[in-house]
């Protein structure tokens, strides 16, 4: 864990390097994730089936590819009624806030009376990521699928990865809340690949979303153009702007929450009070002694974690900026002062009794968000990623005659002459049918 202060004179060079390590991290898997691409686009099923048994243990026929309806049911069946209703509490809040998000069409006529709008239209066929490996996600399935079923998305292709076989029950539950039928125990790059370009099995889709590991990462930035991606994602990350009104025990919590999933997720403290800090420090070494998963949790605080000591909360939040987080949380005397000054976070919470878990899981907004630095230019997972734009002009003579000169002008002065005589053809002809004065 690093600790670094702004008042000693080689914090920028620390800080430089903090920021460069938030950059993507990863192995490099760019030419193994390029061959299995290519496997599944020639080969189909086949290699989809070769791959799942290669990495996941887990032989398997063309036919056994999708889980069926009863599959799904008999899952379901093994929840208890308690997390089905959990679910359901989740699945609606999200819901209500991704409908809250829909956007309205544009139509207006302008002083020329040229008709000018656009019109917003969901994609036909979405593909669905949801991880496996470490840990299972079924919030991930409703942050994915009900943004999409909210937007009008006809078709949910959803794979999800079962090594050894194994499927946590919760993962097919939410995705029979969610409303998707068509589920693939299909992980990794192969996954990726055929929902790009489509298999014997899986019918290919117009967008991918979700998170993986870096071979999924590397997958969909290799089909994005073929298909249209929501990100590359990084490791997760958190960072925690905090006063010593807070309980410290708490702060632990909540950096050790980010930390537990994956050893290269990354969670930062900011304080203005240097004493906060330690006591913060001293309780995460608490809890991760009884932490389930310490192990995971000890190892990313330990390569990535980090408490930043600042002169005062002004300079927490320009250094929150410059770290630009998947997550940032307030737990201040008055969190929204602050967030008003915030520029750059994926998403933010505020108040001492609104932690980030929360918004993993029940909060609304979605929990697919910018990771390694991306915030910066790039927003969280919603209801837009899952809609395109067509824009609209209609106009008659009147219009063209007002503004059809100054297209031939400009087509003209671009050397276009094909587009400067479609325009004054136009206006030739309207020229000619009116009438001498």
């Amino acid at each position: 864990m690093k600790r670094l202060d702004t008042r000693e004179p080689n914090f920028e060079t620390a800080f430089t390097t903090l920021l460069s390590n938030r950059e993507e991290q990863g192995q490099e898997v760019h030419k193994p994730v390029a061959d299995i691409l290519a496997a599944v686009r020639k080969e189909g099923d086949a290699a989809l089936c070769a791959f799942t048994e290669r990495f996941d243990r887990l032989p398997l026929t063309a036919q056994q590819l999708a889980f069926t309806a009863q599959e799904v049911e008999q899952a379901r069946a093994k929840v208890s009624p308690e997390l089905l209703e959990a679910l359901d509490v989740a699945a609606q809040r999200i819901e209500s806030f991704h409908k809250n998000q829909l956007p309205s069409d544009i139509r207006y006529t302008d002083d020329v009376g040229m008709t000018l709008g656009m019109r917003w239209i969901p994609l036909d066929a979405v593909g669905l990521y949801v991880p496996g490996g470490k840990a299972a996600y079924p919030s991930s399935v409703l942050m994915n699928a009900i943004p999409a079923k909210v937007a009008g998305v006809r078709r949910l292709a959803m794979c999800v990865p079962t090594p050894d076989g194994v499927i946590n029950p919760l993962v097919l539950a939410a995705a029979h809340r969610a409303g998707v039928t068509e589920i693939y125990r299909v992980g990794g790059a192969q996954a990726v690949g055929a929902m790009a370009y489509g298999t014997q099995t899986i019918r290919p889709v117009d967008r991918i979303v979700g998170p993986g590991n870096a071979y999924v990462a590397e997958a969909k930035r290799q089909v994005f153009g073929y298909v249209g991606i929501d990100s590359i994602a990084g490791p997760s990350d958190v960072v925690v702007i905090a006063d010593s009104n807070t309980n410290p025990r708490l702060i632990a919590l909540d950096l050790l929450a980010q930390a537990e999933h994956d050893e290269c997720a990354q969670a930062t403290l900011i304080t203005p009070d240097a004493a906060f800090a330690d006591t913060v420090i001293q309780a995460v070494e608490a809890e991760l002694r009884v932490l389930s998963r310490a192990a995971i949790a000890g190892a990313s605080w330990a390569r990535n974690g980090a408490v930043l000591i600042c002169r005062d909360m002004q300079e927490a939040v320009e250094l929150a900026n410059r770290l630009a987080p998947e997550h940032l949380e307030l737990m201040v005397d008055d969190p929204e002062s602050l967030f008003a000054h915030v520029r750059h976070a994926g998403a933010a919470f505020l108040g001492r009794f609104c932690p980030e878990a929360i918004g993993d899981y029940v909060g609304g907004p979605n929990h697919v968000l910018p990771t390694s630095r991306t915030a910066r230019f790039a927003s969280g997972l919603s209801v837009f990623d899952f809609m395109k734009r067509t824009t609209f002009l209609s106009g008659g003579p009147d219009a063209l005659r007002q503004i059809g000169p100054a297209a031939v002008a400009l087509a003209q002065a671009e050397g276009l002459e094909a587009h400067a005589l479609s325009v004054s053809a136009r206006l030739d002809v309207l020229a000619a049918s009116t009438p001498n004065t």
